[in-house]
């Protein structure tokens, strides 16, 4: 797929690339949405608007700067880091998501989001 989408909040931004997968593009869908960020660790999380099942391929550890459909919680979760799931220093989430992107750059501008924060997420041409 190749499209490319941006997460922005009050004081930065991250652009990433979707990957081919039927969540993708329900979030293509769903765009543009805005949510309040989550903090747990080094990962943003927030309501993604849209309901999606697990794919074959879904899984907790991940790796920094993946993009993530969390399956139970129906969020959006942007991992740079540890949380407190993780083992050994790995990106883990608390259950299954579907790896649906990755951030382009360098993932630890997520650090900059903080609790409460709007993350707007929309299409970029």
């Amino acid at each position: 797929m190749g499209q490319c989408i941006r997460f922005s909040w009050p004081s930065g931004k991250a652009d990433a690339i979707l990957a081919d997968t039927p969540t993708a593009v329900a979030l293509l869908n769903a765009l543009p949405i805005e949510s309040d960020a989550n903090i747990w660790g080094k990962e943003v999380y927030f309501d993604a608007g849209f309901a999606a099942a697990a794919e074959p391929d879904a899984r907790e550890v991940v790796n920094s700067g993946d993009v993530c459909y969390w399956v139970q919680g129906q969020c959006l979760a942007l991992l740079y880091g540890p949380t407190p799931a993780s083992r050994e220093g790995e990106c883990r989430l608390i259950s299954k998501a579907n790896v649906i992107g990755k951030i382009k750059g360098n993932p630890h501008v997520l650090e900059t989001v903080c609790n409460g924060d709007s993350i707007f997420v929309e299409v970029v041409e």
